[in-house]
């Protein structure tokens, strides 16, 4: 009875280590792997020099969430949409709180299309803002940067994105 007492506690003992040792590499896998995406936030030149840090809205929902409900947006930060191939992006104001100006931005980040002092939706159908040009990635600032920095069709705005971890 004692040695089969033992062979069970053994067992459990065995069974329970693995446990936690499970739990300790799935604690690190997601520490490792969330690293990879951690960095949301990337320097983004304007042409006249003008440094905004930019949060980045890479997944769909990431886009389709953009900046929804947030209070404000000062005058050194944005939002970069990221798209994977070119295309007529549309966007528009749903539960924003405060105006925005959207620059459209080609393959090669030169500017495309421009939507100045864009007003949050007030009510729906909220209108829809796509460019005249197809996009590869879609840059909000806060109302008034287009005016303050002389931002213009065909200007190039510079960044480099970070690496993504890639699906296959």
């Amino acid at each position: 009875m004692t040695k089969e007492l033992l062979i069970k506690g053994r067992n459990f003992f065995f069974q329970r280590g693995w446990i936690f040792f499970g739990l300790f590499l799935l604690g690190w896998a997601s520490v490792f792997f969330g690293q990879a995406y951690q960095n949301k936030f990337i320097p983004v030149f304007l042409p006249d020099g003008q440094k905004i840090v930019a949060e980045l809205a890479v997944t769909p929902g990431e886009r389709q969430r953009g900046l929804m409900f947030r209070e404000e947006l000062t005058a050194n930060e944005g939002m970069l949409f990221i798209f994977e191939e070119d295309g007529l992006y549309s966007f528009w104001m749903k539960n924003m709180k405060f105006p925005l100006d959207i620059l459209w931005l080609d393959k090669n980040k030169k500017i495309v299309h421009i939507e100045e002092n864009v007003p949050p939706c007030q009510a729906e159908p909220c209108p829809s803002y796509t460019p005249s040009l197809p996009a590869r990635y879609v840059l909000e600032l806060k109302a008034g940067s287009v005016k303050n920095h002389s931002l213009q069709l065909f200007q190039q705005v510079e960044f480099i994105l970070p690496r993504m971890k890639e699906t296959t």
